[in-house]
């Protein structure tokens, strides 16, 4: 017994440094999502800006958007957020935003102050929808294609960079162009 004690440490040590060594390497932006390929969750959540109004899935049908997960209390959020307003201002890119886990007046303040890149806003404040998308934190992008299929998870913040080498690639296919 005292043998198996005295190799204890040694043993800890190698199952330790086995699961380190497996992450080496592996970019932590690129989290799997098992919704690729399939529709985005039914769900049934009011607008942000118009609480008497319910949105549901069918708001991914009949082109290709993204739908940006934000929140006023996330700091990469704000970071994005000008990039959001360039791709929706100057690219046309149709966006849709979930105010994630937040309080709808301080989203309402955020959005008047820093401008509304989205064609409509689905708020969570509990973040079913966002439990249901697999959503570990925000921000976190996702393309959704003509027929509400979810087709790529971009985790982390929207910029110049990712958009030209990550998200036009993923749209263009998904729009049948490439």
């Amino acid at each position: 017994m005292k043998r198996f004690l005295l190799f204890l440490p040694l043993l800890v040590a190698i199952v330790v440094g086995a699961f380190l060594f497996a992450g080496i390497g592996k970019d932590p932006t690129k989290l799997d999502s098992a919704l690729v390929g399939k529709p985005v969750p039914v769900f049934s959540l009011k607008s942000l800006k118009q609480p008497e109004a319910t949105l549901d899935e069918s708001l991914f049908q009949g082109e290709v958007t993204l739908l940006n997960v934000w929140g006023t209390w996330c700091p990469a959020c704000r970071d994005e957020h000008a990039d959001l307003m360039w791709l929706a201002q100057e690219r046309k890119v149709p966006i849709i935003g979930l105010n994630y886990k937040d309080n709808r007046d301080d989203a309402l303040v955020w959005l008047d102050r820093l401008g509304d890149p989205y064609r409509t806003v689905i708020y969570d404040p509990k973040g079913t929808l966002g439990f249901d998308l697999g959503v570990y934190g925000a921000p976190e992008t996702f393309v959704i294609d003509a027929s509400g299929v979810v087709r790529y998870r971009h985790v982390g913040v929207v910029n110049v960079e990712v958009w030209e080498q990550i998200l036009l690639p993923v749209i263009t296919k998904a729009r049948g162009n490439g």
